[in-house]
């Protein structure tokens, strides 16, 4: 099956009993048993619902892992991941995080004693040197958010079977559509599936699939246990975002390469941050690891005033938190999305206040290169 046909029939589709071509809602907290502890596979919906069984079944078969899980936002799939690991356990993510992922570890987790240290992991020695003896896991985003850097999937999952640590991913700028990384020698990996995979800005939610059935088994028991679970009408938006995220990909890649490279000769733009250029120094390993580039581009204006300054400019950007939906988004990440990341920290990773995150829409392209044209003028 090619994949624009696996993204319409992949997992579970329609209904037997009735027909109907779309998964029903089945908008139901508890089922009715023949007898007790005598069900037809669903006894409570926390535990599993038929919507959200659709949705999880079919994001493990586009992930090509064991099991899929649905959970109420990007941030609860993560939190749920990383309760896996106990007090004293150490993992190693991205430095280049997302500052939701940031603060959870930072101020969240850190008060249970669950050890960690973020590194360039687009640097495999560094990875390597920063490994301790309580370390379990290796989180890793590529690409990253904001900066768009690129980790070898690849190298990572070679170092993390040597020192017998889990790899996890957040693939939720590339999307399964791009990038598949359990195919890669990943065993979790998750997505903000309130980006590209729901892709209309209308849903919160997010996604884990694992490689093993035995790491089905425990992030069952914790997803049963804590109780993050998605609601069964977001569960069939998400299903329906599916059928359509083949075609929407290709139509932002091709749009993003156009601004990109707009971005990148005009005179007033200082760096440009995708990995689609041939200069950005992951081009080549995400050419390898991945079919697309994505849809994301971050550029830096030189400072906070000209970055307002686009900002109040823009006519089809709209400016808001998130990503991934038909519609172009435009952020500033030191003042939004990784703003709770501390103002040293930023300047070392090189969020400067001048950075501008571009999400690009199916818009057509000239208007929104006309849009930032401008703007930066």
């Amino acid at each position: 099956m090619r994949k624009k046909t696996q993204y319409i029939h992949a997992g579970v589709t329609g209904d037997q009993e009735t027909g109907a071509v779309s998964v029903p809602i089945y908008q139901v907290s508890t089922y009715q048993q023949e007898s007790a502890g005598n069900h037809s596979g669903y006894e409570y919906s926390r535990t599993g619902n038929p919507t959200r069984h659709a949705l999880e079944t079919t994001i493990a078969e586009l992930e090509n892992g064991k099991a899929g899980f649905a959970f109420g936002s990007g941030m609860a799939a993560i939190t749920s991941v990383m309760m896996l690991f106990k007090s004293e356990d150490h993992i190693l993510l991205t430095d280049d995080v997302y500052g939701g992922s940031y603060r959870l570890m930072s101020k969240v987790l850190n008060r249970f004693r669950l050890d960690h240290t973020f590194v360039n992991t687009s640097d495999p020695k560094q990875v390597e040197a920063s490994i301790q003896k309580n370390t379990k896991a290796l989180y890793i985003e590529t690409p990253t958010n904001p900066l768009l850097k690129i980790t070898d999937i690849k190298r990572m999952a070679e170092i993390a079977a040597k020192h017998d640590l889990l790899l996890i991913v957040d693939n939720t700028f590339a999307t399964p559509y791009w990038q598949q990384p359990l195919n890669l020698g990943a065993d979790i990996v998750l997505h903000s599936a309130t980006k590209y995979i729901g892709g209309h800005s209308d849903i919160v939610a997010g996604l884990v699939v694992v490689k093993s059935n035995e790491l089905a088994q425990d992030i069952h028991f914790i997803q049963n246990s804590v109780g993050a679970i998605l609601g069964p009408q977001d569960s069939w938006l998400l299903l329906r975002g599916i059928k359509t995220l083949a075609l929407r990909m290709e139509a932002i890649e091709t749009n993003s390469h156009k601004i990109a490279h707009f971005l990148q000769q005009h005179e007033k733009v200082s760096d440009v941050f995708y990995p689609g250029l041939k200069n950005h120094p992951g081009y080549e390993i995400s050419k390898q690891q991945a079919q697309g580039f994505g849809g994301m581009i971050s550029f830096d204006v030189g400072s906070a005033e000209r970055a307002d300054q686009v900002l109040a400019r823009v006519n089809y950007f709209t400016l808001a938190e998130s990503l991934g939906a038909v519609e172009s988004l435009i952020s500033i990440p030191a003042r939004m999305t990784h703003a709770s990341i501390p103002l040293e920290r930023r300047k070392e990773l090189g969020i400067t206040d001048g950075l501008i995150r571009i999400s690009v829409g199916i818009e057509d392209a000239e208007d929104l290169i006309e849009d930032l044209q401008s703007s930066l003028a």
